[in-house]
């Protein structure tokens, strides 16, 4: 398992673009991570479970 808080944080669009298909490769290879991300839009493209959290609660899933 992996966890990643901003892994993509201070990274241009192109290279936090390179760092999630490396988390997709590691996916399908059965690697589990959590990430912690400020950056909705990216983490939108991706086809991944999301759980949002709002003052440290629960405030909502998808997908």
């Amino acid at each position: 398992m992996i966890l990643a808080d901003e892994p993509t944080g201070n990274l241009d669009p192109q290279l936090a673009a390179e760092i999630m298909v490396l988390f997709e490769q590691f996916r399908q290879v059965g690697v589990t991570f959590l990430i912690a991300s400020h950056d909705l839009a990216l983490i939108a493209s991706m086809d991944y479970r999301v759980l949002q959290l709002e003052a440290g609660y629960l405030a909502g899933t998808g997908s």
